[in-house]
């Protein structure tokens, strides 16, 4: 798994590649977190996401509410594939704005 930070107009991107899972949830959180902290708002690109676990999907839902309480946005971007799949089992698709692009941010 990797994490990539880049900046796109207002928003922070966080880019994950590979897999999310058990074992690298918590750089997940961290990195996530530590954005939230600095008062910026999120764009998670899952476009390179290939898997994604229950214990990614509670650190995408930590992430949304902690969002939330400090009014800042939250976007999932270019999620496809068993990502998707999971956001969906999960009804989660209803809950996270889910864009295909960065270029939809801007809408």
């Amino acid at each position: 798994m990797q994490i990539t930070l880049s900046d796109f107009g207002r928003f922070k991107v966080v880019k994950l590649t590979g897999e999310v899972d058990l074992h690298n949830s918590r750089e997940v959180k961290k990195a996530l977190f530590d954005q939230i902290d600095k008062q910026a708002h999120l764009a998670v690109d899952f476009s390179e996401l290939d898997y994604i676990d229950s214990s990614g999907m509670a650190t995408l839902v930590e992430t949304f509410n902690l969002s939330k309480t400090r009014k800042l946005e939250f976007h999932i971007i270019g999620a496809s594939g068993a990502p998707l799949q999971v956001l969906q089992l999960t009804r989660l698709d209803s809950v996270f704005s889910l864009l295909s692009s960065l270029d939809a941010l801007k809408e």
